[in-house]
């Protein structure tokens, strides 16, 4: 699985003008399933994200997790992660879970994250979405199992 993380002070996803999701500090995470992932992978990559240490402490250092600082989490799919612009210009997407893995693997990721103590809000999956956020920092980070 692939994930880019941002550290936020807030994010919206929006469908059709419609706000579906929205946290306050926190982290977007923008998540992809790749062919082969499995369930263990998720559980992973839940676990890491709740644990990782991008959040500053009171001397200012990235010292607190998503977990320490009672953050939430916007999980938005996004299978352009996959994207392979080895050949050309047009991004190819092969890599990438089929449709019903990769809904079935976002989904089981959101229940891991709350297993782990994290309050999610979500994107919609396959959907035009359009998300915003205040990047806090700002912090992005590349993940992959």
């Amino acid at each position: 699985m692939r994930a880019l993380i941002q550290r936020v002070s807030q994010a919206a996803v929006a469908v059709d003008g419609q706000t579906i999701g929205e946290i306050g500090p926190g982290l977007l995470i923008l998540i992809c399933a790749m062919q082969g992932d499995t369930e263990a992978q998720a559980d992973q990559l839940a676990a890491k994200i709740a644990k990782l240490r991008i959040f500053k402490d009171a001397a200012g250092k990235m010292n607190l997790s998503l977990k320490d600082t009672s953050g939430a989490a916007l999980i938005v799919s996004q299978f352009t992660l996959a994207a392979d612009t080895s050949r050309g210009n047009r991004p190819g997407f092969s890599t990438a879970a089929a449709p019903d893995r990769g809904r079935d693997l976002y989904t089981y990721f959101t229940t891991r994250m709350q297993a782990e103590g994290i309050a999610t809000a979500n994107g919609s999956f396959g959907a035009d979405m359009r998300v915003s956020l205040t990047n806090d920092g700002p912090v992005t980070i590349w993940l992959e199992t």
